[in-house]
């Protein structure tokens, strides 16, 4: 382009960063990993990297799931979650992210890639109460509420269950997110009142105590009206 000169304006780099959600032993977990490199190596942080030329930032977040998970990104829930460009985010240049959120069910372990001293499965909790490099923390903590919001609204709890679960399957999922006790009754009648939430899936499992557990399928909604609130919502 004639009279365009790249010098005259300061380099960016764009980056894709996961906030990769799954359910592991009744609790929420995030994956993350210990940096190997600098700047913040030893920290913990939330999977991720630069963009390559010609890629999409869809594809940039695809291309990471699977270096880290081994999955594709149509077998789990992606979606963009926001964007984050606040200077200095980086010590080494201007760096914008923009952060994904994924939800899975019994996701493998992960694999730390070759600038990772370690990759893991973390209780969210804990990690929320930890140090973060870079601006994580934030990362993470909007990407948990994102996931407890649309809960209420939508039926993305199902993306947590195997394409076929019990209603106590789900509601430990409803109860790992939230971080709170629901009552079992209550929460399969809204569970099951709701329309298009789930369909039966025409078979049961066994129970606890021997009793036949009936199997659902996530439904044809896409919102959930009415809603399945948290307390004070």
């Amino acid at each position: 382009m004639p009279g365009y000169d790249p010098r005259a304006y300061p380099p960016v780099a764009v980056t894709a960063d996961l906030v990769l959600l799954t359910i592991r032993d009744d609790r929420l977990a995030v994956l993350v990993i210990r940096r190997g490199e600098p700047p913040f190596q030893g920290q913990l942080a939330l999977p991720g990297g630069s963009v390559r030329p010609g890629e999409t930032l869809a594809g940039a977040a695809a291309r990471e799931l699977a270096e880290e998970t081994g999955l594709a990104a149509g077998t789990v829930h992606l979606e963009q979650l926001a964007s984050y460009g606040d200077p200095g985010r980086d010590p080494r240049m201007r760096v914008v992210t923009v952060a994904y959120l994924a939800l899975a069910p019994d996701l493998p372990l992960p694999r730390a890639g070759t600038d990772t001293a370690e990759a893991r499965w973390a209780p969210a909790g804990d990690i929320l109460a930890a140090a973060m490099a870079f601006d994580h923390h934030q990362i993470l903590a909007d990407g948990i509420e994102r996931a407890r919001a649309k809960l209420e609204y939508t039926p993305l709890a199902a993306a947590f269950c195997p394409p076929q679960f019990t209603i106590t399957q789900l509601r430990r999922v409803y109860e790992a997110v939230w971080g709170t006790a629901l009552d079992p009754r209550n929460f399969h009648r809204k569970a099951t009142r709701t329309p298009g939430f789930l369909s039966p899936a025409g078979s049961a499992t066994a129970g606890h105590r021997g009793r036949p557990a009936r199997l659902y399928r996530k439904g044809p909604a896409t919102l959930l009206y009415p809603p399945v609130l948290r307390a004070g919502s």
